[in-house]
């Protein structure tokens, strides 16, 4: 997806430096080592009264390892949910299982003007504690008041009627089947707009793909990445819908991973969805495009269907556009000679 916006980069630089602030304290040996075991943790089953990050150098390590990629790739979501909805903007959110709150610095980032109420949610005291004092030192003025209160997230989670955005990132991974669709149905009965996020992997799609099922069952409709509400059109174990979000790499990042690369792409999926009345995209670039000499192979979802389109130089405008096309933007349909197509999220 094409690079963020001003605000979308000011607040990510401000996280990036508030999360170099806290590791000051902690040496680079144990940040690397309880990250590393974090990490093989969260890939594992993790049961929903047992929270991973039990104190302080957990909660710490891991959210310089994860916040950023996590605010990423939320950034992207909500980026591409702007797009069908540019003038609606939220007065009340949750994020559901937001621990260390990088959903809602991506949320601060993508509605900077503030005046909304906020509640972050999540059964870990620690993260709940350190998500405060990030968002209360960040100096990001629509954080400030932010509530973080813990709940157990699963069956008999409360979410008040009239919320206007929730949030769940990185979450429904880590819970039963029961807990994940109660989490779902929660969301889509209280709010009116939802952004799931998961990883980027065929497990991670799978359960965007339930998810959305879901929502769609509840009357919401999607807003993105599918430029439709119909079915997915992917079948399900030959291949799955994921983007990629660019990362920048701190030194915990190099520590743990080893590379030299100052970047890396975090690949998420996610869905958007909303009861409102949006625009949706003509179609959406789901892979990376190809350039070739004189064309852009261009794979594309559009409402009927799977579909590549090649873009040849005789195209004039649309060609321009499509070379500057990125993975995950929305896609115009065609209008003849002289089409002026320029990609978006």
């Amino acid at each position: 997806m094409h690079a963020p916006a001003a605000e979308d980069a000011r607040t990510g630089e401000t996280l990036r430096a508030a999360l170099a602030g806290l590791l000051d304290g902690l040496p680079a040996r144990q940040a690397a080592q309880a990250t590393g075991r974090l990490i093989e943790n969260y890939r594992g089953r993790t049961p929903t009264d047992a929270p991973v990050l039990r104190d302080r150098s957990d909660v710490v390590a891991y959210a310089a390892y994860r916040m950023p990629a996590t605010f990423e790739a939320v950034r992207s979501a909500l980026a591409a949910f702007r797009a069908g909805a540019p003038g609606w903007s939220p007065a009340s959110h949750v994020d559901i299982g937001g621990g260390t709150g990088a959903a809602t610095w991506a949320t601060a980032a993508a509605w900077p003007d503030g005046g909304r109420a906020t509640t972050v949610l999540d059964w870990a005291e620690p993260a709940l504690a350190l998500g405060q004092e990030l968002a209360r030192g960040g100096g990001v003025e629509a954080l400030r008041e932010v509530r973080w209160q813990r709940q157990a997230i699963g069956d008999g989670l409360f979410l008040p009627d009239g919320t206007d955005l929730v949030t769940v990132s990185y979450v429904l991974g880590e819970l039963t089947a029961a807990d994940r669709r109660a989490v779902v149905d929660a969301a889509a009965r209280a709010a009116q707009a939802v952004v799931l996020i998961e990883p980027g992997t065929p497990d991670g799609y799978l359960r965007i793909r339930e998810a959305r099922d879901r929502l769609l069952a509840a009357g919401l409709r999607v807003v993105a990445p599918c430029p439709h509400s119909a079915q997915c059109p992917i079948e399900p174990g030959a291949d799955w819908c994921h983007f990629a979000a660019r990362v920048s790499r701190s030194s915990l990042h190099r520590q743990v991973k080893g590379g030299s690369l100052p970047y890396e792409d975090e690949k998420f999926a996610y869905v958007a969805a909303a009861r409102f009345p949006t625009a949706l995209a003509d179609a959406r670039v789901v892979r990376r495009p190809q350039l070739r000499k004189g064309q852009v192979l261009l794979d594309l979802c559009a409402p009927e269907g799977l579909r590549r389109e090649t873009v040849t130089k005789r195209q004039g405008p649309r060609y321009r556009a499509a070379r500057d096309a990125d993975w995950g933007d929305a896609w115009p349909a065609a209008t003849g000679e002289g089409d002026t197509a320029s990609p978006t999220q």
